[in-house]
């Protein structure tokens, strides 16, 4: 296993699958999870390294008159030129991957059992073999699962989007049936979440046992 007396779990899902709802619980029950989203915003805050390695390559034009970054400018910027999208994975990744490496350490040397790095692209990155996906040393890949009808109904109404824009919006990710296929574990949350709650929990006992057991868990 990747580290003795822990399970380092990577944590992905499909957009609309109920992803953060998992991963709310499993902190709740004990386990240590840190979100690549959050810690992409907390390196591109005022002073952090994230948003002076943006302004240094793309401009300061880039920030708002406070000095933050100017989210929706930049996300116009990559989402139309590849180059530029690239060039920002370049910069950022590195400075998630080392954010999760320092963390997941921090969390072993406090004896949790059970760290999640939550990452939504985790099945992208590991595909292509790039991005902290690819490098984090991850005893189990967990994929949490709904079908692509159900991802469409759930983006639409959080979203407020209409089907195309949604439709779009899931067609930027991997197929959740390939990801299903990629991963060492999947949790069902295609019916009641009752259901996806019993399941999470008792796949949270399975791996705190599995940690103090100092053995790798059952894929």
């Amino acid at each position: 296993m990747a580290g003795t007396g822990s399970l380092l779990i990577g944590l992905t899902g499909g957009i609309g699958t109920g992803k953060s709802k998992v991963a709310d619980l499993l902190e709740r029950l004990g386990a240590a999870v840190d979100c690549s989203d959050k810690i992409v915003r907390e390196l591109q805050a005022p002073g952090g390294p994230g948003l002076r390695a943006i302004v240094e390559a793309f401009g300061a034009q880039y920030l708002t008159p406070s000095g933050e970054l100017d989210r929706a400018k930049l996300g116009k910027l990559v989402f139309e030129d590849r180059d530029a999208r690239l060039r920002l994975n370049l910069l950022i990744h590195p400075l998630v991957t080392a954010e999760h490496q320092r963390r997941v350490a921090a969390h072993r040397a406090r004896g949790v059992a059970v760290i999640v790095a939550d990452i939504p692209l985790l099945l992208e990155g590991k595909k292509a073999g790039v991005g902290t996906g690819a490098i984090l040393p991850f005893d189990l890949v967990v994929l949490v699962y709904a079908t692509e009808a159900q991802q469409l109904e759930r983006v639409m109404a959080r979203d407020r989007l209409s089907a195309e824009d949604a439709r779009a919006r899931i067609a930027s990710q991997l197929p959740i049936e390939e990801k299903r296929a990629l991963a060492d574990v999947v949790i069902d949350n295609s019916g009641a979440w009752e259901v996806t709650e019993k399941q999470v929990r008792e796949l949270y006992e399975s791996w705190v046992t599995r940690a103090k057991a100092g053995g790798s868990p059952p894929r």
